[in-house]
């Protein structure tokens, strides 16, 4: 189903330098809403992209779909076995894999950033770069993250923000206000992509 509803869309793209997937040896470590896991899923397939999905039943479902896309995924969360999903993120980087967050997720609130991008940045000295998608014509479904499905033959922008550096000495004060600098960018890029569609 995904692949089908996939090749019908139309995609508008900007800012794909920033995520660096050769060259300078480092990867990175893409950041999103929880709300474009699909259209993320179809478009970043095949990538060998190493995801942070949560335990619950939710994230398992949502495991065996994107593995289907060519993804791997290191299960836990914020609120569940954050701290051994983030050292096998970075054990995957270590060996020159991108990574991936739903920066809001498991289970929101939807829209609020947390920290574990962020933290990933510091352990590893990979960027975070976010990025966000926005369908010209869509369903949302009735979920706390308001999940954006594209009808078919609708057209998908993209917009890839600028990287997002978090120093190895980073203190507490430092990282939340780069969670911040996180979260404003990806609404920036949420304006940008409505803008994409005019």
């Amino acid at each position: 189903m995904i692949d089908a509803l996939g090749s019908s869309l139309t995609w508008k793209v900007e800012g794909l330098e920033h995520l660096r997937f050769e060259g300078e040896g480092r990867r990175p470590i893409m950041a999103f809403w929880h709300g474009r896991v699909l259209t993320a899923t179809y478009y970043f397939r095949q990538r060998g992209i190493v995801v942070m999905i949560s335990e619950n039943f939710d994230g398992e479902w949502i495991a065996r779909i994107i593995e289907r896309f060519g993804f791997r995924t290191s299960r836990g969360s914020t609120s569940r076995g954050g701290r051994r999903a983030l050292l096998q993120l970075k054990r995957e980087m270590d060996r020159g894999r991108p990574s991936g967050f739903a920066v809001d997720g498991p289970r929101g609130p939807a829209r609020k950033a947390q920290p574990g991008a962020v933290w990933l940045a510091k352990l590893t000295g990979n960027p975070v770069v976010p990025f966000h998608m926005e369908a010209s014509r869509y369903w949302s479904l009735k979920s706390w993250d308001r999940t954006q499905i594209p009808m078919p033959f609708s057209t998908v922008a993209l917009s890839v923000g600028a990287p997002i550096e978090v120093p190895a000495e980073a203190d507490e004060a430092t990282l939340e206000a780069k969670r911040v600098e996180l979260e404003q960018s990806l609404f920036a890029l949420e304006r940008r992509t409505a803008a994409m569609m005019t």
